[in-house]
């Protein structure tokens, strides 16, 4: 037994499942995490001393790398004046002026401690704004374990077979109207059934939690304009695709302004945090100015803070998307290349430093599809790439992450590993 099983053996007495998030057991793609020791740069270092090409990222936050120098010097000089304050602090004000500054959706922002609180905030926010109480959400689309969005959930709600999480009431989910995402006609449709009763409609306007999905042209344009002509909040949840897609997220790229935007990721430099902001009208509905209340004790925490300013300044000064995206296209193109090569269906969605790996024959547009793929062979692929170096997000309905401290020479050599595992299917 290596020191990985005998942690995660320990783990799991006293951790329900042996891990503190559920995607993490390996369940999905079969046999035991591994645990890691160190992360630096673009590589994993495991408990047992194995080095591994990592394109999870934490999950979406390590653009710069694991341990970019600037960013913990930043951690280090904060940490001097001290963890935790309970009172506003300077760098509260800095992160707030970086982010109204960079999304265009953003007059005023409010931070908070987990994208999950992001979502939540912008919800409650939006039902206290309109006086309405349903929302509409995307099958597949994760917003955080928030009860009211946990249904019909992607991420590891996908990989656990329950999007329907138990311990959420009847009640509660009646409240959520659940629709195929990239269909403008069913919002249409459901918006008409519910008059006046939906105050938002939540979206990750690039699914990255079913895998990474797409829009279709014009669908992300069509919900701007159904939300203004029905008088119902927009929300994006950028928690993943913000900073990463752009500068300012999917909406800078896209040119479509939401009325709020959720979070998280990039802006915690590896630190917990999370954010939502828009219009001041809307925002200034959150107390102490409105009715809607919303607090947290280490909200603004001043390590996060130092933190997340210094990897929105690192993105601001050095403009590396060209580069994350060359990389992307390398990776997506050189796959797909292998894959054809072995006559395997293979869908590879890739935009900047986000892809997926879908084993289908027809593209991905929505969930019903990403569930008709053939996970089986993402865990054929995912096990050999794993032995051989290379760090896949362990759950087929997850998405990839390239760094800025990942180089071309990474993307060969995890390619060549991928053709290893190809031709053994």
């Amino acid at each position: 037994m290596n020191k990985s099983q005998e942690l995660f053996e320990k783990a799991k007495k006293i951790i329900p499942g042996g891990v503190n998030s559920p995607v993490r057991a390996f369940r999905s793609v079969g046999g035991t995490p591994f645990f890691t020791k160190k992360a630096l740069g673009a590589k994993l270092t495991t408990a047992d001393e194995t080095e591994l090409i990592d394109y999870v990222c934490t999950w979406g936050p390590a653009i710069h790398g694991h341990d970019h120098p600037q960013i913990r010097e930043a951690i280090s000089k904060a940490l001097h004046h001290g963890t935790s304050f309970g009172t506003p602090g300077p760098d509260e004000v800095e992160m707030a002026e970086l982010l109204v500054d960079l999304v265009p959706s953003v007059e005023k922002v409010r931070m908070c401690n987990s994208g999950t609180e992001a979502t939540m905030s912008c919800i409650r926010l939006a039902r206290g704004f309109t006086g309405r109480s349903k929302i509409i959400k995307f099958a597949g689309c994760y917003h955080g374990h928030v009860d009211s969005l946990l249904v019909k959930a992607g991420s590891g709600a996908l990989t656990f077979g329950n999007p329907d999480s138990a311990g959420i009431p009847e009640s509660f989910a009646r409240e959520t109207i659940v629709l195929p995402y990239n269909d403008l006609s069913v919002v249409k449709s459901a918006l008409s059934q519910n008059d006046n009763q939906v105050a938002a409609i939540i979206v990750e306007p690039y699914p990255a939690n079913c895998g990474f999905i797409l829009p279709k042209d014009g669908y992300l344009e069509g919900l701007r304009k159904i939300c203004s002509e029905n008088k119902v909040i927009l929300i994006f949840d950028e928690v993943m695709t913000g900073f990463r897609i752009s500068l300012g997220g999917v909406q800078q790229r896209t040119g479509i302004t939401p009325d709020l935007t959720a979070m998280g990721k990039i802006i915690g430099g590896g630190l917990p945090v999370g954010a939502f902001g828009g219009k001041s009208d809307i925002m200034d509905y959150l107390a102490p100015l409105g009715p809607v209340y919303q607090a947290g004790t280490l909200s603004g925490n001043p390590l996060a803070m130092a933190a997340g300013i210094a990897s929105l300044k690192l993105l601001k000064e050095s403009t590396p998307y060209d580069f994350l995206d060359e990389l992307g296209k390398q990776f997506s193109t050189g796959v797909k290349n292998i894959a054809d090569q072995y006559s395997i269906p293979l869908q590879v969605p890739q935009v900047g430093s986000m892809f997926s790996l879908f084993f289908s024959e027809k593209p991905v547009h929505n969930l019903e599809d990403a569930l008709a793929s053939n996970a089986d062979q993402f865990k054929h692929i995912f096990q050999i790439c794993l032995k051989n170096g290379v760090y896949l997000p362990p759950s087929a309905y997850e998405t990839c992450f390239i760094s800025t401290a990942h180089e071309k020479k990474d993307i060969t050599n995890s390619l060549e590993k991928l053709e290893k595992a190809f031709s053994a299917i």
